[in-house]
C-alpha cells in the first residue's frame, strides 16, 4: 500500500468500500500511532464501531509487525459500539468532537458507516434525514482539520435505500478508495482523491511503483500521512 497510494493529511474525510476496507481501519489504527518520522500521527484513534467488527486480535498481530507493543497500542484505540442508527448518530452528532478534544486524537475510524441505516426498523425518510446529518458532521470535523477521518463501506444489496445513502456519502467524501478481490488478486481502485488523478491497480504481490501509473493534479510539497 505505502507504494500505491500516497496517504492521507490532514482535512481528508475518506471512505474506503470493498473487501478489504475494515482491514485497512485497523491498520490505519495503528499506523496513526506511529511517530511523524514513520508517516504517522504520534496520536491515539477513535474507533466508532458501527458494524461491531472491531478485532482486538487483528490488532495486537499487525502491531507486532509495525514493532509496537500490541497492548499499548490497544490502549491508545478507544472504541465506541452502536448497535443502532440512532446510537451511531448520536457518536458522531454529540459526542466525536468531544472525544477528539479529550483524547487528543488526529484519527477517526468509523466501520461500516451505513449498515446500520439500512435497518427497516428505521423509517427510511428518518434514517436518510440522520445520515445526511452524520456525514454533513463528518466532513465539517475533516475539513476544519480536527482529524482525518476513514469510514468504511462494504456494500450491501442494491435498493432505493442504499443507493441515496451511497450517493450522500460518496458526495461529502474527499478521497474515495475502493478494494475488490478476486482469484487472490487485489484490485484497489483510486476513485477520488484532491491531488491525484483516479487509477485503478491490481495487486498480486509484486512491487508496484506508484509513478507507473499515478498523475498528480496539482504541485505542492508532500504532506501525507498514515
Amino acid at each position: 500500500m505505502d507504494n500505491i497510494f500516497p496517504g492521507f493529511e490532514a482535512g481528508d474525510f475518506a471512505v474506503l468500500h470493498g473487501s478489504a476496507s475494515n482491514l485497512l481501519l485497523f491498520d490505519l489504527c495503528i499506523r496513526c500511532q506511529l511517530p511523524p518520522s514513520r508517516g504517522g500521527l504520534s496520536s491515539p484513534a477513535i474507533f466508532i464501531d458501527g458494524g461491531n467488527i472491531f478485532n482486538p486480535y487483528l490488532v495486537a498481530e499487525s502491531a507486532r509487525r509495525y514493532g509496537l507493543n500490541p497492548r499499548m497500542v490497544l490502549q491508545r484505540i478507544y472504541v465506541s459500539r452502536a448497535f443502532t442508527a440512532y446510537q451511531l448518530s448520536s457518536l458522531i452528532l454529540e459526542r466525536l468532537e468531544e472525544a477528539i478534544e479529550k483524547f487528543e486524537a488526529r484519527f477517526v475510524a468509523v466501520s461500516e458507516i451505513s449498515s446500520l441505516f439500512l435497518d427497516r426498523d428505521v423509517p427510511r425518510t428518518e434514517a436518510e434525514d440522520l445520515f445526511v446529518k452524520v456525514c454533513r458532521r463528518l466532513q465539517k470535523i475533516a475539513a476544519e482539520g480536527k482529524a482525518v477521518i476513514a469510514a468504511s463501506h462494504t456494500g450491501h444489496k442494491t435498493s432505493r435505500r442504499t443507493a441515496f445513502l451511497e450517493s450522500v456519502l460518496y458526495g461529502k467524501a474527499s478521497i474515495i478508495l475502493g478494494f475488490k478481490r478476486s482469484h487472490g488478486i487485489l484490485k484497489l481502485m483510486l476513485e477520488r482523491h484532491p491531488k491525484i488523478k483516479p487509477f485503478s491497480v491490481e495487486i498480486s504481490g509484486n512491487d508496484v511503483c506508484l509513478t507507473d501509473f499515478m498523475e498528480v493534479k496539482i504541485g505542492g510539497e508532500d504532506s501525507s500521512i498514515l
